[in-house]
């Protein structure tokens, strides 16, 4: 059977033309309008991989460049036995090879290939040594350049300069005075590839020379003077030298060529394939195509489908499956309601899948391999033939009635059409029957009513039909599946102004159980359009709850992050005020231990009272930097002048204030605060101006200019022996203080036996400091009474 024309009645042809506008060359083109469906699953299925790798690739990489080239096999054939074959032919191979090199680069950027196409492009071997040697010897399909060899090259050079001298002579015998009158131009031309002048046909005897050419009025000939003939002689000699050192390049050229001639045709046949897979892939995104899930079984679920040469301003989705619940689809409804359509809509898309397209309509869209696609739509009138419509139809009927089988798609429009309503009916429904026999899939249209009631009383028979608007008298070519369709005779006759009465008639002539059928029809129409409705009301609800759950988990995601950040910049926090902390520690210590060296200086009561009031003032300040409440901004504050070296600032991030030791260097100052130096953005910064200094020590008071770690050696006793009570407790004060910072949570105050004043007055002191948890004397091995052990808080 002729399953050609089945597919062309489905409009596949049409389809393939479309893919052949995508292709890039004309074998390329060629091949594509001769693709033929095919009936293997597994072929399907690779042909259906292959365009949906190239449609991936072609999004992420763009679609790879195929020049126009021409098919190359003749000419590498003939060079592959012996034969020169010429220069465009030679260009043409080299247009060939650059296009293999052009797509093998263009795989080299691409990943996650599919082995398919990987497997196509491991067939393009690239021939670098012979594309360029074609293209750096020809300049053009008749010229070769001067640089094809050194001999060629020679060879020009001295038929230029054999050319020169030969064209000097004349110009001298042009433009003399003896040679003036004889002469019919003052030219140089060329004649049989020699150069002559024109002289006048009446002083042929006054130029000795060769006559090579007559003017055709005969009053011209034109001669080659004697005083040229040698240089003619020479480029004539170097002419047929320069033509054998030409045929010996192409010779050279044509026989490198013949060496890769089964390559350069494999090359060239894979090139074919994957430019019509990549034409595939093309057309794909031109329908909006998506891949289809490939079965074997007869399932066809096609979602929101849409027939590809129907304009897309104009086409309407439809919703077809055949084959999981049911395995005949029976269609009904008025004409021009895109019933035919539905028809060709379900083959074609099959159709398509077998050929390795992929298909426009939604994801997730099903389409099965079949054995045979056959379809009797459309009117086949023969006047030649001399059959009717009617005999037409049964014609194809009766070859797919011998065709079909278990995995045949059979589409059948206007069933029983052309002949008694009720025989024609009755025969519709026979060939129903005899085709699901067969255990074919089946889509049938038709207007009669009895096929209506058949598809209701046969399990595995299903009604559709193509929904219709009696208000506007419009098809919306919705296919209803489930739903009988109505004629929807009477409506439109009296829309279009039939008479009320006439149309009461024709209802009254109609049969009980035919009106009773209508009215059942028209209650399922109405309770399915409510149905409809609430459907729709019910998927704009979900969709509204989908939305808002997920701008609920964005929101939660955001919180999460958000928080994320929160704990991040706390930690941040957190590590610069211990960094801070630390660094204010050190320096009191090293502050302490600079009062320490001056004990025998005599302001040094005075400095350690000093020192003890700025020592609890800059606890108070570790104590609020601590808190993580106090946030500490510098937003809304600008600068109110430009700084510069001297200027007090404080550093807002840490309250610590410093000086300005260097001008800004652009967005960065450079700051000393305290011991530290180091560059702070001006954004940190506020000026402190009209403020008194801070007092600082005497000059007696060495500043260090370098800190101890903050891990060096800390002592955990102190010797108050020999001091007065006043400079014991000062001391013993800083060195509790000291022994906090540095974590300490047991201390040892040597203050000796003696009269015990010095204990009485450390032990007093004791029990009022904050710091202090409880105290003891010593015992036997610790000093005795001559010590006091002190635990911290």
């Amino acid at each position: 059977m002729n399953l050609a024309r089945h597919f062309k009645v489905l409009e596949l042809d049409k389809v393939l033309s479309m893919l052949a506008e995508e292709t890039s060359f004309d074998d390329a083109r060629e091949r594509a309008l001769a693709i033929e469906p095919s009936f293997d699953f597994e072929r399907v299925q690779l042909l259906i991989r292959r365009t949906s790798d190239a449609h991936s690739l072609t999004a992420r990489y763009g679609s790879p460049t195929i020049l126009h080239i021409q098919n190359v096999a003749g000419p590498l054939r003939r060079a592959q036995v012996g034969a020169s074959i010429g220069l465009g032919e030679l260009l043409h191979i080299a247009e060939v090879l650059r296009t293999i090199r052009g797509l093998c680069q263009w795989r080299r950027q691409c990943e996650n290939m599919g082995s398919e196409l990987s497997q196509l492009f491991s067939c393009l071997v690239q021939n670098r040594e012979l594309e360029d040697a074609i293209t750096s010897a020809i300049l053009s399909e008749e010229t070769l350049a001067d640089t094809a060899s050194r001999d060629l090259q020679d060879i020009r050079r001295k038929i230029v300069n054999a050319g020169l001298h030969a064209r000097h002579v004349l110009d001298k015998i042009i433009h003399s005075s003896t040679y003036a009158k004889f002469l019919q131009e003052q030219i140089v031309t060329i004649r049989d590839g020699r150069f002559v002048v024109p002289v006048k046909s009446e002083f042929r005897n006054e130029v000795k020379g060769l006559v090579h050419d007559t003017s055709g009025s005969g009053a011209t000939l034109f001669i080659e003077p004697m005083s040229v003939v040698e240089a003619n002689n020479e480029i004539k000699v170097l002419r047929a030298k320069e033509q054998t050192e030409i045929d010996r390049i192409i010779a050279a050229l044509s026989a490198q060529a013949g060496e890769f001639a089964d390559e350069i045709i494999e090359s060239y046949d894979a090139l074919i394939e994957l430019d019509i897979i990549f034409a595939k892939a093309r057309l794909a995104y031109k329908m909006k195509a998506s891949v289809p899930v490939v079965r074997n079984d007869g399932v066809v679920n096609l979602i929101k489908a849409r027939h590809p040469l129907i304009d897309p301003k104009h086409v309407v989705p439809t919703d077809i499956s055949l084959g999981r619940d049911f395995d005949t689809l029976v269609i009904t409804g008025p004409n021009t309601g895109g019933k035919t359509v539905s028809l060709k809509t379900l083959g074609l898309f099959c159709a398509m899948a077998m050929c390795g397209l992929l298909l426009p309509a939604f994801d997730g869209s099903e389409v099965s391999v079949f054995d045979h696609v056959l379809a009797d739509i459309g009117d086949e009138q023969s006047i030649e033939q001399s059959l009717s419509t009617f005999s037409a139809h049964m014609t194809n009927i009766v070859k797919i009635l011998d065709t079909a089988d278990e995995n045949t798609l059979v589409l059948l429009d206007e069933l029983g059409a052309g002949t008694d309503p009720v025989e024609g009916a009755a025969l519709a429904a026979a060939i129903l029957e005899r085709l699901r026999e067969r255990g074919c899939k089946i889509a049938a249209t038709t207007h009669y009513a009895e096929l209506k009631m058949y598809a209701l009383n046969t399990p595995g028979v299903e009604n559709a039909c193509c929904e219709f608007d009696v208000a506007t008298l419009s098809p919306t070519y919705r296919l209803l599946i489930g739903m009988p369709g109505r004629s929807n005779a009477f409506a439109i006759s009296q829309r279009l102004g039939l008479g009320q009465d006439i149309v009461d008639r024709a209802k009254e002539l109609m049969s009980g159980e035919h009106i009773r059928f209508e009215d059942v029809v028209s209650d399922l129409e109405k309770s399915r359009q409510e149905l409809e409705g609430e459907r729709d009301e019910a998927r704009r609800l979900r969709m509204e709850l989908e939305m808002r759950r997920r701008d609920m988990e964005k929101e939660k995601a955001n919180l999460e992050k958000q928080k994320d950040l929160e704990i991040e910049r706390a930690r941040s926090q957190a590590k610069r005020l211990v960094e801070q902390v630390k660094y204010d520690s050190q320096k009191l210590l090293d502050e302490i231990e600079e009062i320490r060296k001056q004990k025998e200086n005599e302001n040094y009561a005075a400095m350690a009272a000093r020192a003890k009031s700025e020592l609890k003032a800059k606890l108070e300040r570790l104590e609020d930097a601590s808190n993580p409440v106090v946030a500490k901004s510098n937003e809304g504050y600008r600068l109110p002048r430009k700084l510069k070296q001297g200027d007090e600032v404080l550093i807002v991030d840490i309250d610590k204030r410093g000086t300005v030791i260097a001008p800004p260097d652009g967005e960065f100052v450079q700051v000393q605060a305290g011991i530290v130096k180091t560059k702070v953005h001006l954004k940190n910064l506020r000026l402190i101006e009209n403020q008194p200094k801070k007092p600082v020590f005497s000059s007696t008071r060495n500043v260090r200019t370098n800190t101890k770690k903050m891990n060096m050696s800390v002592k955990t006793e102190i010797d108050l022996r020999g001091m007065m009570v006043e400079e014991a407790l000062m001391e013993l004060d800083l060195f509790i203080d000291s022994s906090v910072m540095a974590d300490l949570g047991t201390i040892t105050i040597i203050h000796g036996k003696g009269t015990g004043a010095l204990r009485s007055a450390v032990q007093t002191h004791l029990k009022k400091h904050p710091s202090v948890k409880d105290f003891r004397l010593g015992v036997y091995g610790e000093g005795e009474s001559g010590v006091t052990i002190a635990n911290l808080k």
